[in-house]
Order: structure tokens, then sequence, then C-alpha cells
């Protein structure tokens, strides 16, 4: 798959089959319409483009937004690229960009830059300044412009859009499971290990701790959870605490993880934490003795967990 990070950046002479959208998360809803455009273009002999766009327009357009994604730029990439995408335009959004005009749009970008012989785009899609045309504009567009309009049911749209609100409101609550459900694989957190203040280790629960980038990443409620991940080579299983610390006077959010049988430096390492069953809330023990002895139970609770689901 090849990355543009601008539909300026993009140039082809050749016909494409184009679809748009936020995709994030990139989970079960979106299967349906992944499935088409890359069946579409095997069909047709031609590339396929999926132009999304960055940030999210819901955090230009409205303010004081608090929306949080489901992937970052690089883990919808790597997601998309399972589907079969050709082409990924990542294209920054702004003020000046959603002030294009609906032909705007339609001239300057789909039928100039991407050379759109289809696009499939959900019967629901408002597009142009102030979002002002639809469905209906753009088949007459296609008509005046030579490309055909795939529209998309209101049965595959309503799974995308619920999947997504109920994911997010799965992770904030506390229902991983629910989430992991509605995405079709372990929600995921990528970020780089760095050195904490090496607490864990001095009652024998030595942890990564991972620093995330992207402020914008959603992060699943506070509290205990299953994880696994593929550390040079092989996979580990372990738990994740994310939270305060409280036992130890803790006051930033920190995620930690503790990787059973496994202990290989890997500070600075780059690394994907597949997050699989939450265990409890993150509590604040009377003393450290305490938090040891849940944290033993903790790890005896996630090995049942993984050799009944994940072996």
């Amino acid at each position: 798959m090849k990355i543009f990070n601008s539909i300026q950046e993009f140039n082809t002479d050749a016909r494409t089959i184009v679809t748009l959208g936020t995709f994030d998360g990139v989970h079960k809803g979106h299967k349906s319409i992944l499935e088409k455009i890359t069946s579409s273009s095997k069909k047709a002999g031609c590339e396929n483009v999926l132009l999304t766009f960055f940030p999210h327009p819901r955090m230009v357009l409205q303010q004081n937004t608090d929306i949080k994604l489901l992937n970052t730029i690089r883990e919808k990439a790597m997601l998309l690229e399972e589907y079969g995408i050709d082409n990924l335009i990542i294209h920054p959004f702004d003020h000046s960009f959603s002030r294009l005009t609906a032909e705007e749009f339609v001239k300057d970008i789909l039928v100039d830059k991407l050379k759109v012989q289809k696009i499939i785009i959900g019967y629901d899609h408002r597009f142009g300044r102030n979002r002002t045309a639809n469905i209906d504009d753009l088949i007459i567009f296609g008509k005046e412009y030579g490309f055909e309009v795939e529209q998309i049911s209101a049965l595959e749209i309503n799974e995308v859009s619920v999947s997504s609100t109920k994911i997010r409101n799965a992770l904030n609550a506390g229902y991983l499971e629910t989430a992991n459900r509605y995405l079709g694989y372990p929600y995921f957190l990528t970020g780089t290990v760095v050195k904490g203040k090496q607490l864990g280790r001095t009652i024998g629960f030595p942890t990564a701790n991972i620093h995330i980038t992207e402020s914008y990443k959603l992060i699943p409620i506070k509290g205990v959870y299953v994880v696994s991940s593929e550390v040079k080579g092989q996979k580990v299983f372990g738990m994740m605490n994310i939270g305060n610390n409280p036992t130890v006077g803790g006051v930033a959010e920190s995620i930690e993880v503790h990787f059973f049988n496994f202990n290989a430096d890997i500070y600075n390492s780059e690394i994907r934490v597949n997050i699989h069953y939450r265990i409890r809330d993150e509590i604040k023990f009377p003393s450290v003795n305490h938090l040891k002895d849940q944290l033993m139970e903790d790890q005896k609770v996630s090995l049942d967990y993984i050799s009944q689901k994940l072996s």
C-alpha cells in the first residue's frame, strides 16, 4: 500500500475506484465497504484509493470537541493495508479545505487529481462547503464528469456509525469485550517503552511504561487488563495497569505492562499492546504489601484467562 500525506502528493494517469471517510477503528462495520472497493478495483482492473483526513473534521470544525480516536494514523494505515487498499491518502483537514464548494471538490480533487472512475460512498454522505451537497448531487456530477457512483446502503452505514459510537462508549465504560466484539480484533495501544519510577521491580512485578505520543488516541478507562504483545519476535502475555498508582502516591496517569516470563531490555522500543480482558478497577490499597497480594491474584486471573481463551 502506498501512503500519501496530501492529495497533492498523489499522481496518476489511470482511472481509480475511490472511497472516502474517517474509517476510525477500521472495525467490523467498515468491512463490507472496504471489501467493495477492493473487489470493484480488481474487477475493473484498476487501483483503488481511500481518501481520509487528519485532523478529524470534528476537531477542526467543532470548538471544544473532546473526541478521542480509536486509531492513530499509523495504526489506521496498518489495518487498512490488511484489507488490500492500494493507495491511502491522509489529507490535512483545515478550515480552508472545508470551504471548497461541492463542485470544486468533485472537479479539482475527485476528477482532476484522483482520476475517479467510480466512487463508493454512503447514501447519507454530505460534502462541500457547509456540507450542502448530498448523494443526489454527486450522482449528477458523476453524469457530468463521467464517473459512476455506488451508494452504500443505510444498513451498512448504520453499522459503521453505531459501531464507532459503541466502541468508544464501551472502552470508556470498561466493557472491553464488547468493544473488541465490534472491532473484530483486540483493541490495542502503540507506544514507546520508557523508564518509569521502577517501583514495580521492588515488589516482584517489573513493568514496561508505555508512552503514547498521540494525545488524541482513546485510552480505555482506568483499570487492570490482560494483554499480549509481540516483542523481539516473541509473543508474550502480561497484565497492564492504566491509572495513577494511588497506593504509591501517583498523580499522573500512566500505562504500565508487566509481562510474564519475560525480562529482556526493551527500553526505547516501540510496542503494540493488544488488550484482551479487563480484570478490575484501579484501587488504592492500604499498603504496598496489600498491593503486592492483589497483583499476585491479578496474575492468577490473567494466566487462567490466557490458558482458557488465548492459548
